[in-house]
């Protein structure tokens, strides 16, 4: 292969990936390949020889419209899956084009100034600390794992210790208080960290999933030494925020550090209706907060974001030196120091386009847009005799639940298989519930209205009914 076979290959990839974006409004919503099938047209021993470039390019895109899920299509709602943007995949091209390594400035200084724009646009829409350290990583996982970690060095340090020197050995237990209706990551982000999930101590919380302020207060009384308190600013079942005002007073008054696990529900601060900015008051008075920029700002994959208030502490638990780096010491970015990985794409630019594009007003509608979705799919499910909205729709998700726990996995089997839509299964206090998040950019009234009559349909059709 030779630069002279770029144009040609480009050109080729640009009408593959046309001819799968032109389809994506109205082809079946699932994948439909089994394993088997994708391995058999795949695999097999590798060549000596190699396989010409076109071909191999032609036989990828062979495989998309049944191994690929259409996440990026406006009636997907499965799990938090934004779409990509125009805007935002047509600069991803250039990021891969470009192949920069993000690492640090002098590799890159388009990809370090891009970035350190992007993290003062968040900061300021969202309306948090300015000062704030930011990091662009793979996903809300490694925000936590970043947040946690910066949690980590700031209280040990406070104790006279060196975590980033010393380790863990012999240091004292941080106590991390979340709800017990956090998410999983968070217990994955102390595994990581070496700190354990059996650092996690339980609060209740109540029938949305919202921490009782009540307990966590029992709680903290109860611990001794230092403590983290993870709230969630959107529960990745029925959306719910826990109480940050309230939550953010006792975590003060206890001198714990408060960590927001807002994977999609930070974007609710860039939301232009006021009952968004209702529910996510509070969210300033936090220490780090951990979001996605690929679900609600609809960048592609992978885009996490990791803010923490203290930059310092920040820096001082992500940063690492080595003698054959040429790193700054002065105003320049290097990513380095405030991520876990060395080397890596640059992620942010993706950020940049969107939020450059979109502006705070786009922004807004979009997240707002999609929080209506949310609550017409409610509206319509609701009034058919039987099917009950288990969640008060706060945000973008709906928890939705039909007759029995039976009905409802047969139902959401039944969509899953109808194409029309896609929404995933979840078990909600006890009950099998149908979860249906809204955070594409494509999304419009016409393709709820065309969901909610595939569910009814399945449904009639499980009961006996008439469609």
């Amino acid at each position: 292969m030779t630069f002279d076979d770029f144009p040609s290959l480009l050109a080729r990839a640009q009408a593959h990936a046309g001819d799968f974006l032109h389809d994506l409004p109205t082809r079946f919503v699932g994948a439909r390949a089994s394993r088997e099938e994708m391995l058999a047209a795949l695999d097999g021993p590798l060549a000596m020889a190699g396989e010409p470039p076109m071909a191999v390019l032609d036989l990828l895109a062979a495989q998309a419209p049944r191994g690929a899920s259409a996440c990026a299509a406006p009636r997907y709602f499965g799990f938090v899956i934004g779409g990509a943007l125009p805007v935002a995949l047509a600069s991803d091209w250039l990021v891969s084009t470009w192949d920069q390594n993000a690492g640090i400035h002098v590799i890159s200084p388009l990809a370090a100034a891009l970035e350190e724009v992007a993290a003062r646009w968040l900061l300021d829409l969202f309306d948090l600390p300015r000062g704030s350290g930011v990091g662009f990583v793979t996903g809300c996982q490694m925000a936590h794992v970043t947040c946690l970690a910066a949690a980590r060095h700031g209280l040990l340090r406070e104790l006279g210790r060196d975590v980033e020197a010393d380790g863990l050995h012999d240091a004292p237990r941080i106590h991390v208080v979340a709800s017990r209706d956090a998410h999983v990551t968070l217990g994955v982000a102390l595994r990581y960290l070496g700190m354990g999930t059996r650092s996690l101590v339980a609060v209740d919380a109540d029938a949305q999933g919202r921490m009782r302020v009540d307990h966590l207060r029992e709680v903290l009384a109860g611990l001794q030494g230092p403590v983290i308190v993870c709230a969630q600013a959107g529960n990745v079942n029925t959306g719910a925020f826990d109480p940050l005002p309230a939550v953010a007073e006792v975590a003060r008054a206890r001198g714990a550090w408060l960590h927001v696990d807002g994977a999609f529900g930070l974007w609710a601060r860039a939301g232009g209706a006021p009952a968004l900015q209702a529910v996510a008051a509070g969210m300033d008075l936090a220490d780090s907060w951990a979001t996605d920029a690929h679900k609600w700002l609809n960048v592609p994959y992978d885009c996490g974001v990791a803010i923490v208030r203290d930059a310092e502490v920040h820096r001082a638990a992500m940063t690492s030196t080595a003698a054959y780096l040429v790193q700054t010491a002065g105003a320049e970015r290097d990513a380095v120091d405030w991520v876990p990985e060395f080397s890596r794409r640059a992620r942010g630019i993706p950020v940049y386009a969107a939020l450059r594009a979109l502006g705070r007003a786009g922004v807004a509608d979009l997240v707002d847009r999609c929080c209506a979705r949310a609550r017409q799919f409610a509206e319509m499910l609701s009034a058919e005799p039987g099917v009950a909205i288990l969640n008060e729709v706060v945000l973008n998700q709906a928890l939705v639940r039909f007759d029995d726990d039976q009905t409802t996995r047969a139902v959401i089997a039944g969509v899953q298989a109808d194409g029309t839509c896609w929404a995933s299964g979840t078990t909600w206090h006890g009950q099998a519930a149908m979860r249906i998040s809204v955070s594409n950019w494509a999304t419009g009234e016409d393709d709820v209205a065309l969901s909610v009559a595939a569910m009814l349909r399945v449904y009639r059709g499980l009961r006996g009914g008439a469609d």
